[in-house]
């Protein structure tokens, strides 16, 4: 189902920065960061989504923490 895929992708993209950081350090080789064999256009979109959900958290979060006294 197509709500499958894109949670699948959102979940994978967000846990894709702290796999990121892993395989630098050479741990965690049997998780890839992207999956590949769910490739298509709901898993990729959320994992678009989940990959930029840090991203776009701190960019928020400087916003709203610079207002006017």
């Amino acid at each position: 189902m197509w709500w499958q895929e894109l949670l699948w992708g959102v979940w994978n993209g967000i846990t894709a920065w702290v796999v990121l950081v892993a395989h630098v350090f050479g741990a965690w080789d049997r998780f890839p960061v992207y999956d590949p064999d769910r490739a298509g256009n709901w898993y990729d979109l959320g994992f678009l989504l989940g990959a930029g959900s840090p991203v776009l958290g701190m960019l928020g979060g400087r916003r709203a923490s610079g207002g006017r006294g």
